[in-house]
């Protein structure tokens, strides 16, 4: 592994990896063992990609924001989002079908893991900056991401973004697939400060506002998630981040 684990975090990833490898179907609890003790860094690649798996109580909070049937998550990790996005009972008792997911991550090590975690997603291993060249996958409701953060390098630019930025490519991608977009964003690239602060502050700097000029996309607060609860939940960094909103423009959307 590329950073050193505790013996503890050893055994507890070595367990999860016996459940990957088994033959038998993976119970939910199974599923939020995986997804709890997995570790990102269990892959070369995971320094490249800038990966950070999603804490699944920043997760279940996200998905507050998530609305209908067809969800499409970015830099899926090992499908920790999707995965709390299900909404399974609720949908259940309302006589609603399952979502529909399709999951897109490029580390295959990560997608061959999500394939246990949610097999009745699509899952695509492949670069989310390729989407907007295909047909065949939206509309999308709603887009999900933790994607990576800061100048990661990238195949691409997304439409109208040129930052540096990562988290805006995949923001813009997500705006060409779906009707709006929720996403895990550094605190310094969202427009707003509240998380780990004593009161809300709109707060946009140079960057945010160029993206969002050049992009035409508005993106904004969420209904008062403070991601610090999670601070200590994350797999080797606590970084400072906030949950995103976005709503694209629906005709937009429609006609591409």
């Amino acid at each position: 592994m590329a950073n050193k684990l505790t013996k503890d975090l050893e055994r507890r990833h070595a367990a999860a990896c016996d459940l990957i490898a088994s033959d038998k179907p993976l119970d939910r609890e199974e599923q939020e063992q995986v997804l709890t003790d997995f570790q990102a860094s269990s892959t070369a690649r995971n320094g490249l990609d800038g990966a950070f798996f999603t804490p699944l109580g920043l997760a279940n909070d996200l998905a507050l924001h998530v609305s209908g049937d067809r969800i499409i998550d970015l830099c899926a990790g090992i499908g920790a989002l999707a995965w709390s996005c299900q909404d399974a009972w609720g949908r259940r008792s309302l006589g609603r079908a399952p979502r529909e997911f399709v999951c897109v991550e490029r580390n295959p090590a990560y997608v061959e893991v999500g394939r246990r975690i949610l097999p009745e997603a699509q899952w695509i291993c492949g670069d989310v900056l390729d989407l907007v060249d295909r047909t065949d996958l939206g509309p999308f409701d709603t887009a999900i991401a933790n994607p990576p953060f800061g100048p990661i390098p990238r195949i691409r630019d997304a439409p109208g973004c040129s930052s540096r930025r990562f988290e805006y490519h995949a923001i813009a991608t997500a705006s060409r697939l779906a009707r709006r977009g929720v996403f895990v964003s550094p605190q310094q690239s969202a427009p707003f400060r509240y998380s780990g602060r004593h009161r809300f502050l709109q707060e946009r700097d140079r960057d945010c506002e160029r993206f969002e000029h050049s992009t035409g996309i508005r993106m904004n607060h969420n209904c008062g998630i403070d991601t610090t609860a999670y601070r200590d939940d994350w797999q080797g960094v606590s970084p400072a981040v906030e949950v995103v909103v976005c709503n694209f423009d629906r005709q937009a959307c429609d006609a591409r």
